[in-house]
């Protein structure tokens, strides 16, 4: 069965709404909101996408107002999420649904997700049962479909996914960039997924705006191809060819983003060979002006005696350092945590040397971890 009903496959993320105040995260411009909302379902877009926290605590509210009190429930589909840190007892599960229930107005929710899974978040969605509760939820037609959104790595997700199979799928950060980092593992993910049979929603497919100001080099690599296309379409196009993803979401922070976004992914045609050529060229070409060059190859990691993951580490610090200025979250904190969560933290190093011994790169691994550990752990 088809959970997504052959929907078309791009997304309104709604955490990135046009604001009337750039510094206050809550000014949603309501007017401009509807708008986009009715272009959106008027060239046959239906899936929306909000959480608890978006837009400093109003995007639910955002919702109601330009979504649900102005279309027909059954024209649109509705996705909210359930956070692990405002959990702090069994009753704070319930009285969180039912606000967003009312916030948005939606009578209930098509997709409803236990949001940003990872080691530590999984221990507290255990601990207050959710799955079971979520699981309630759907057998009493509040929740349509049960998923969860993961930000860790591959092998704590294939460990959820085996303790939990009737969880239906998972929205993944994937994006041409991460796909083959250390630190983020999206193909791994990816193939997580697909090995346990979960459809994929795509979260992160323009990197939080980061693959749509691409160095020079790499947008004349696009243009040279295809003048028309947007830098941003080869992004979400790359999420969007994978066959087992069914949905992309997009954070739309503007008409002109939403025009462009519905425009090609209409009919969205999946990337040629020529076209995947360019894609890792331009992930060679950004890869290249890295902080930390770093292989992967974790020759560094078997004799570590504060088992720290020093690879996924160097990985997660070169991506943060290549997000555009001035976003208010970025995810590779968020995935940093997570991993030392299991892993040694890069402030453990007791500067032994035993990896830079055996590093073929010949990196200065010592102090690169020391750089790491300023940038995440302060």
């Amino acid at each position: 069965m088809d959970i997504f009903q052959n929907a078309k496959k791009l997304g309104f993320g709604l955490m990135r709404l046009p604001l009337t105040d750039p510094n206050d995260g809550g000014s949603i411009d309501l007017e401009q909101t509807k708008q986009m909302v009715d272009a959106f379902l008027e060239r046959g877009f239906t899936y929306f996408d909000t959480a608890w926290m978006y837009c400093a605590f109003q995007s639910e509210n955002a919702v109601k107002t330009c979504l649900t009190s102005r279309h027909p429930r059954d024209s649109f589909t509705l996705a909210d999420k359930l956070h692990a840190g405002f959990i702090h007892s069994l009753e704070d599960r319930d009285t969180i649904f039912s606000t967003q229930l009312e916030k948005t107005g939606a009578g209930y929710f098509d997709y409803y997700l236990l949001h940003d899974m990872g080691v530590e978040h999984y221990e507290i969605y255990k601990k207050f049962d959710c799955f079971t509760w979520l699981a309630d939820k759907k057998a009493r037609g509040l929740v349509r479909h049960m998923g969860f959104s993961f930000h860790d790595n591959a092998e704590v997700l294939d460990k959820i996914l085996t303790e939990h199979p009737e969880v239906e799928f998972v929205q993944l950060q994937i994006n041409y960039l991460d796909w083959d980092s250390e630190g983020v593992q999206s193909r791994q993910c990816y193939e997580v997924a697909v090995k346990h049979g979960k459809p994929v929603i795509v979260m992160e497919p323009v990197k939080g705006g980061t693959l749509a100001k691409v160095p020079a080099g790499v947008e004349k690599l696009f243009k040279e191809y295809a003048p028309e296309a947007s830098v941003p379409s080869w992004a979400i196009r790359f999420a969007a060819s994978l066959s087992n993803v069914k949905m992309v979401l997009s954070g739309m922070s503007n008409m002109a983003q939403l025009l462009d976004n519905t425009g090609f992914m209409q009919d969205v045609q999946p990337l040629c060979a020529e076209e995947e050529n360019r894609i890792r060229q331009a992930v060679s070409l950004i890869n290249s002006s890295i902080a930390i060059p770093c292989t992967g190859c974790a020759y560094c990691t078997g004799g570590c005696p504060r088992h720290i993951a020093i690879p996924q580490y160097f990985s997660l610090y070169n991506a943060d350092l290549q997000e555009v200025e001035g976003k208010s979250w970025k995810p590779q904190g968020e995935y940093y945590d997570n991993l030392t969560n299991t892993y040694g933290k890069a402030s453990d190093c007791i500067g032994c040397g035993q990896c830079e011994g055996v590093c073929p790169q010949h990196l200065p691994i010592i102090e690169n971890l020391k750089q790491v550990a300023r940038h995440f752990e302060i």
